[in-house]
């Protein structure tokens, strides 16, 4: 349980810095395809949430 908790913090510190990266992504993949602005905002906040529990994930375990 106390891994779950430590994980959870890392990642919401990270929500803060890893915006930018999921709005490159999601601009790159904006380039490739054809996406509206609904889906836009959904996929820089769905990237936004994974990166950050990837990041915390790293912090916690590696």
């Amino acid at each position: 349980m106390l891994n779950f908790v430590l994980t959870i913090v890392f990642s919401i510190v990270m929500l803060i810095f890893m915006i930018y990266p999921a709005m490159k992504i999601v601009e790159y993949l904006e380039s490739k395809l054809v996406i509206s602005t609904k889906w836009h905002q959904t996929l820089v906040i769905v990237t936004t949430i994974v990166l950050s529990l990837l990041i915390g994930l790293f912090l916690q375990f590696g």
